[in-house]
Parts: structure tokens; sequence; C-alpha cells
């Protein structure tokens, strides 16, 4: 808790981008130091430098990281499955999974799978798998690939994925989209292909992360209409030190657009270092400037919006209960 606001980061990774687990695909290292080097471009704070971008994490230093460090109450570890370069996954299941094991009362685990990388079989047993025998209480997809991609809509691959996981009682899942690495198409990691999916399965919650960015216009059209559509402010949050009016932009639009209700806030840590500076900066800081309330009417955040969006939304949405939140500690004295 930071302030008296329980936090619930809705995405940490505890990932792998050694060497040793790089493959042999001509583009893999092109798009691990691609990765790298986003992550530390984000990394602009001088708590956050000594922090290693390129290694292998174990649940315990992210936890370190996440929740001794961070001030963070509750986090899902989310499995990547980003098959294409990695030869165990970018953030392997087996490692979220046991960060989840180590640390119960504080992480729950993200499973993945990939109808086309393992083959539509072998993902509808994982997801048997990783949710009866390893806990998951949500899926993390991975759409976009070099060679392989698969579209949300499609009725063949994706439709049953989505009912393997509404009978395993699983009614949230989260797919990656925009923010490309190294040569992959773009275009498919749109997220128009989630309309069709969110029309077919209503009783389904789709979680957008990176608000989709660059397809920011179509991740506000696609989640204002939708009830079933939540955009996760993975990472997005992060670059306020650097551009805080475009940071301020993308919440007052989806603050006016899409609801305050249906927006999440997600660290990306470890990969972008310590979530601590981030949170503090947005609970005592940040606020929409006038100039984009005036010119777009952007509404002016406040501090039932901030506790919604840091870990209010995704509780509710992941059914769990987070600690009462209490007041700031300028209203203590």
């Amino acid at each position: 808790m930071i302030d008296g606001i329980p936090i619930f980061d809705c995405v940490i990774h505890v990932y792998d981008m050694t060497d040793e687990n790089v493959n042999s695909q001509p583009t893999a290292r092109h798009a691990r130091d691609h990765m790298a080097a986003l992550q530390t471009l984000a990394r602009v704070l001088p708590v956050n430098a000594d922090y290693p971008v390129i290694t292998r994490w174990s649940p315990e230093d992210v936890y370190d990281m996440v929740f001794t460090r961070g001030g963070t109450d509750l986090a899902m570890a989310q499995t990547v499955p980003i098959y294409d370069w990695y030869e165990d996954w970018f953030a392997p299941v087996k490692a979220q999974y046991e960060m989840a094991q180590k640390f119960p009362g504080e992480v729950l685990f993200c499973g993945g799978v990939d109808p086309v990388g393992q083959g539509l079989d072998v993902a509808l047993k994982q997801i048997d798998v990783q949710v009866n025998d390893m806990g998951a209480r949500s899926f993390k997809l991975y759409n976009g690939h070099i060679e392989g991609s698969w579209r949300c809509d499609d009725k063949e691959l994706a439709y049953p994925l989505y009912a393997k996981m509404l009978d395993n009682g699983i009614d949230v899942v989260q797919f990656h989209k925009g923010s490309p690495f190294g040569m992959q198409n773009l275009e498919d990691l749109s997220p128009l292909d989630l309309q069709a999916a969110a029309r077919d399965f209503p009783e389904m919650n789709f979680v957008i992360h990176h608000a989709g960015v660059p397809f920011f216009e179509e991740t506000v059209s696609i989640a204002g209409r939708f009830p079933n559509v939540y955009v996760a402010l993975s990472g997005n949050l992060n670059p306020y030190f650097i551009m805080p009016r475009q940071v301020e932009e993308w919440v007052g639009r989806l603050l006016f657009e899409v609801g305050v209700d249906k927006l999440l806030w997600g660290s990306e840590a470890a990969a972008q270092g310590n979530p601590r500076p981030y949170l503090e900066a947005f609970i005592h800081q940040f606020e929409i400037r006038d100039a984009l309330r005036n010119d777009y009417g952007y509404p002016q955040i406040t501090r039932e919006d901030k506790t919604k969006i840091l870990g209010g939304n995704f509780a509710r949405l992941m059914k769990v209960e987070l600690p009462a939140p209490q007041a700031p500690a300028s209203d203590l004295g």
C-alpha cells in the first residue's frame, strides 16, 4: 500500500532474456536486444539504473523488487508465450508458477498457451493442466509472431481456447497488443481482431495490454464500445517522467471515452524496474493539465480514480479482496 492506496499490479514477469534462452532463429538475437533496449529506455530513474535487463530473474528477486521495495500488495505473474526467439518462452510458465507457489498470499499465477506454437490440441490440454494442477487464474495470449501469427477472432484456433477457459471457470483472458519487438509485423498485433471475439463471448473479459499503443485510437474505440473489454496501462504510466503530456493525454482520453472502471495498472516489472517511483508519481503528482481538459473535455483524475486504477478494478475483475483504502498521510496530520 502506498499512501493509503492498495496496489494490485496486473502484470509482472519472471522473465529470461539470457543468451542461453535465445534460440537459433536468424532474428532471435536482434529481437532480444530490441526488447532489452526498450526496457532500458523506460528506466529513466537512478533507482532503476542498477537492475539488470538481460538476465534470468528469480521469483525471490522479483518479489524483492515488486513487494519489499515496490509497495505492492498483490500482483499477477504472467506467462508470455513468445516462442519465436526463446527456447523456454520470454516469461516461462514454470517460472511464473513457481513465484505464485512461493508467495501464494501475494502472487496470482497467469498461464499461457499458443495454438500454433504448441498446436491446438496441446494448448487445450495445457489450459486444463495450468488451471486444475497449477492454479492459473487467467491466461496471457500473444498472437503476433514472426511466423505463425493467428487472429483472436479465428473460430478454429482462438475460439476453442476461450471455450476451454470458460469450461475451467476462467473468465479473464489477456492479450499483448501493439508494442512489437524486433522485426514482427505491426499489423499482427492490432486489437481489431478482439471485436468479434468480445461479441461472440460476452461472458469472457478481454484485457488489452499496453493500451494497444501504437493502436491507441483503436483500443479506445473498442474498449469504449464493448462492456467486456478492459485496458491495461501496462508500462504506459512509467514514461510520465520523460513525456508527461503524452501520458496525461492517454489517461485523460481513456477516462473520458472508456471510463475509469475499465482501466488497470501494470508495472511490467521486472522488465521496467522497481515500480515504486512510478506509483508514487502517479499518486502524488499526476493530474490532467488544464490545456487538455479545456481543449478536449477530459475530466480531472481523482484519488478515487487512482485507487480504482491501481488495484480496485483488477481485484473486482479477478474476484479477490484487497486491503481497504486508507486516508492519505496528509489527512492524518
